[in-house]
């Protein structure tokens, strides 16, 4: 006779309980952390809202109001004598310090990353270091050298200066992405009867693009924004770039054009803006993973 083993009901799950409440400290807390972010938000936004709302007010001035719509700021800043000229020098400088950067950056990149020697990670955190000092700490060595070069009060002394601040995070970026070029590329190419040259200018650089295009964003937006450099390096004003320009219509001792300098402020955010727009989609696709390898 077999013995027969009765399975007892399995007992259902108590039903669960009345939902507890949020305690009062916690919707304080929560209610702490949402007062603070409007008020940062708030303090991030107003500035931008005061520079938007007085470049289009025809009686801007520095208070934050709803602006009397008009244009006339903005057509004084481009008829005016020297906001045209202040805006065309931070053009050239960052146009050709941005094409000086990438040009030396390519073939300095290349060369840290295909060529083995030692010392080359020294040598890579050693130009990473350079960046990690403080610009002010620096800037009155770099005055005495460019006025020993006879490069001060220039176009050209302040473009290599600019290219040369920006250019370690440029080395490190665009080695990263040559280094995740296959290097078996470049040997099909030599195979095919192209020079050393010719294969880094199709093979590599097409490859690269995306790394060209955000060392570009990162080395334009620097020198666009710099004030310091120009400020030391330049004493003629017609050589000033519109950063100084603006620095100085807001310190001027006669009444300050509020319209004139909100317009400007508009006018000086445009080119990196309009940049970043064509570049974006190269800074979301460069190629980072390599940039701490050796």
């Amino acid at each position: 006779m077999t013995a027969t083993t009765t399975v007892e009901p399995r007992k259902s799950a108590e039903p669960a309980g009345p939902r507890r409440r949020t305690p009062t400290r916690t919707r304080v807390q929560h209610a702490l952390q949402y007062v603070l972010m409007v008020l940062l938000a708030l303090f991030c936004v107003v500035p931008f809202a005061w520079v938007v709302f007085t470049a289009v007010d025809a009686d801007g001035g520095p208070t934050v109001g709803l602006p009397a719509f008009t244009l006339d700021n903005f057509v004084r800043f481009f008829t005016d004598g020297d906001t045209p000229r202040l805006f065309l020098n931070s053009v050239i400088v960052s146009f050709a310090a941005t094409a000086l950067n990438l040009a030396c950056g390519v073939f300095g990149a290349y060369g840290l990353s295909r060529y083995r020697f030692r010392g080359r990670r020294t040598f890579m955190f050693a130009i990473l270091l350079i960046r990690v000092i403080p610009p002010p700490a620096t800037i009155v060595a770099l005055y005495l050298l460019m006025v020993k070069m006879h490069l001060d009060d220039s176009y050209l002394g302040l473009i290599l200066v600019e290219a040369a601040s920006a250019l370690p995070i440029t080395l490190w970026l665009l080695k990263g992405t040559i280094d995740a070029v296959p290097f078996e590329l470049e040997e099909a190419a030599w195979l095919d009867g192209c020079t050393r040259f010719s294969a880094v200018r199709r093979i590599v650089l097409p490859l690269v693009g995306p790394g060209m295009g955000a060392a570009a964003m990162l080395t334009f937006m620097a020198v666009w924004g710099d004030f310091l450099t120009p400020l030391v390096l330049l004493q003629s004003p017609d050589l000033y770039p519109l950063s100084i320009g603006l620095f100085r219509a807001f310190t001027a001792f006669n009444q300050v054009d509020w319209g004139v300098l909100a317009a400007s402020s508009v006018v000086y955010t445009v080119p990196p803006a309009v940049l970043y727009v064509f570049l974006r989609r190269h800074l979301m696709h460069s190629n980072l993973s390599g940039a701490i390898k050796s």
